[in-house]
């Protein structure tokens, strides 16, 4: 078969050592990330290193691709210290504020953009969305199939065959290429960057996309393109109050068993 061509949809999310300080910013309901640095979202370094398992087996390239702002070359430099070959940087302000329907759309333009990709790798889920669903909406913009949550993977002439976690247990699918895959953490154990691939990132440089380039309309990106918009965030009132009952044990049990059969809990 001939050589893949593998790009990798990696998202910077708060560091989770961090996350006590993350806020919300009270006009946007958006989280304020400037005050907590970022990092390669897990799930996306397992796509990573099954991506470079990949083109260890059948040759090839990896792209890495993020929609974030600027900040996050330094997430892409560390994809490509692990391994990967190319990185996009998709930044731009009208990408600001999307859910996982507006970041698809620009991850879909961005892949249609940078040429046919015979394999789309993502993590099953993001640290600080945990929605499952970004990985899924890019292989439905692309017209080509998605397998979810796959905790193994084997590629032979062509063929892709993987386990995938479903609700009540395991489930073995093969598929034609092209495809989106999105990846459990028992997949794989990600590497670490080495020397020689930081020196190698650093020569490599980072290409960026804004809207202009993606051709991608304001209506359909960012917050303007987000169907799923944060109205409100609030403390549920309490509907429930906790009654201290004092005295030996008898007593109070027989006065536990009073107010039950005076709220009707029990007859």
């Amino acid at each position: 078969m001939p050589p893949l061509h593998i790009v990798v949809c990696m998202k910077p999310v708060p560091d989770p050592r961090r996350w006590g300080k993350l806020k919300l910013d009270p006009r946007t309901m958006l989280l304020r990330r400037d005050e907590v640095p970022a990092v390669i979202n897990p799930l996306d370094r397992n796509a990573i290193e099954q991506a470079v398992t990949l083109r260890v087996q059948h040759g090839g390239s990896i792209a890495v691709m993020t929609m974030a702002p600027p900040e996050a070359e330094e997430q892409l430099a560390e994809a490509l210290a692990m391994g990967c070959d190319r990185a996009f940087l998709l930044s731009d302000a009208a990408f600001a504020g999307a859910d996982s329907l507006a970041t698809a759309r620009c991850l879909a333009a961005a892949l249609r953009k940078q040429g046919p990709a015979d394999l789309v790798f993502c993590g099953a889920s993001s640290l600080d969305g945990s929605t499952s669903q970004v990985g899924p909406q890019v292989a439905e913009l692309l017209g080509v199939p998605d397998l979810t949550h796959v905790t193994a993977l084997a590629l032979h002439g062509g063929q892709l065959r993987v386990t995938c976690r479903v609700e009540d247990g395991e489930a073995l699918y093969d598929c034609e290429l092209p495809a989106v895959v999105t990846f459990d953490k028992d997949v794989n154990v990600p590497r670490l960057p080495t020397m020689r691939g930081i020196m190698t990132a650093a020569a490599s440089g980072v290409t960026r996309w804004g809207a202009a380039d993606l051709g991608v309309a304001p209506g359909d990106v960012g917050l303007a393109g987000s169907p799923t918009q944060m109205l409100n965030v609030f403390t549920a009132a309490q509907g429930r109050k906790g009654v201290m009952i004092e005295g030996p044990p008898g007593q109070t049990a027989a006065s536990l068993l009073e107010k039950l059969r005076a709220a009707r809990v029990i007859q």
